[in-house]
């Protein structure tokens, strides 16, 4: 099966904002990074940055919006393939590849969890997990089982998160974390594999 497209990160101004944003709100933290701490970064005026983003909100939700688009492709994909183990594990393959190529966000959101409550992304961030923790779900399944499908999510985002910092292979790294969110994913379909 083939994989979902990922977000383009090219080299253009409003992605150049974004990366040096994210980098400083993860430092910094959202609330004490500014508008002009941003530009001087990028060695731009204030008036260039606000031609592409008005607000640090307004940053935050771009940055979202380029995580979701492959997230709203894979739901997209998967609520049209049946509902096999074989499919959902593609799911989590998927999920995986994108949530990869967004790890400086995904530390943000580590690092600025109060401010996450605040801002418009996060329930919309919310839904979208909901939305794959359905399609990982088998109808017949319990209230436990629909918790492992859902931690099967989670221990993707936790996994990066915990070993970020551990010695090893990163595709070592990468296959522990979905070999324990697939024994999760194969538990709640009460397959035995």
């Amino acid at each position: 099966m083939g994989s979902t497209a990922q977000p383009r990160r090219g080299g253009d101004t409003r992605q150049r904002i974004q990366d040096v944003a994210l980098e400083l709100f993860a430092e910094q933290g959202y609330e004490k990074t500014s508008l002009r701490e941003i530009a001087e970064h990028l060695d731009v005026t204030k008036a260039a940055l606000y031609y592409h983003f008005k607000t640090k909100e307004d940053i935050v939700v771009g940055l979202f919006q380029d995580l979701a688009r492959p997230i709203d492709e894979l739901i997209a994909w998967g609520e049209t393939q049946p509902q096999t183990l074989e499919v959902k594990k593609e799911i989590l393959h998927r999920y995986f590849d994108a949530l990869g190529h967004a790890a400086p966000l995904f530390r943000f959101i580590q690092e600025n969890q109060a401010t996450m409550r605040d801002l418009s992304v996060g329930d919309t961030f919310k839904d979208r997990t909901l939305r794959l923790t359905e399609l990982l779900q088998r109808p017949e399944g319990t209230l436990a089982d629909h918790v492992r499908c859902f931690s099967a999510l989670f221990t993707m985002h936790a996994g990066m998160r915990a070993l970020r910092d551990v010695e090893g292979d990163p595709e070592e790294k990468r296959e522990a974390i979905l070999e324990v969110a697939t024994d999760l994913l194969v538990r709640a379909q009460g397959v035995t594999e």
